[in-house]
């Protein structure tokens, strides 16, 4: 796995956590839904329906510290749920955690992670417009025309297999 980022030891007691749905504890899916509220809903002020029955069936994977609770986030979605192709979704890293690097190290886990549980294929996103130069850092490769989704520009991408 991913070697820990020398970018974020301000938190010491980083634990990352890539479970399924039903081995979430519930503390930690009270926490989750709670920061995917703060940043989707609250912070971009975008109103829609987060719950979408993805959850069930997807791995979370979650960057948490004793102190400051659960600092980045992703969910890993097999093919054939959200794309023909296996996802990445609610990519997220909390306020606190941000300016450190956390995300390349989230991005960089959570490709690893859906790696190492589904096998090499192909991984694709749908991102947010402007964050097209940090997915490409990460082998992501723009695929099609932008479009809106809830009142935020976004543009599917994709990334092809790799060996870890």
């Amino acid at each position: 796995m991913t070697e820990k980022n020398p970018a974020v030891s301000a938190f010491k007691h980083i634990v990352w956590r890539c479970v399924p749905f039903e081995q979430l504890k519930l503390g930690e899916l009270y926490a989750l839904l709670k920061l995917r509220s703060a940043v989707f809903v609250v912070e971009q002020q975008c109103a829609f329906q987060d719950l979408d029955d993805a959850d069930q069936v997807a791995h979370h994977l979650m960057a948490v510290d004793a102190t400051h609770g659960v600092l980045a986030y992703t969910r890993l979605v097999p093919a054939g749920v959200k794309y023909a192709e296996a996802s990445i979704g609610r990519v997220l890293t909390g306020p606190q955690a941000r300016g450190m690097g956390m995300g390349h190290e989230l991005m960089a886990r959570s490709c690893e992670w859906l790696t190492l549980l589904w096998g090499a294929q192909p991984i694709r996103i749908g991102a947010q417009a402007h964050l097209q130069d940090f997915y490409h850092t990460h082998g992501f490769i723009t695929v099609g025309e932008p479009y809106m989704e809830d009142g935020i520009p976004h543009v599917e991408m994709l990334r092809q297999p790799t060996s870890i």
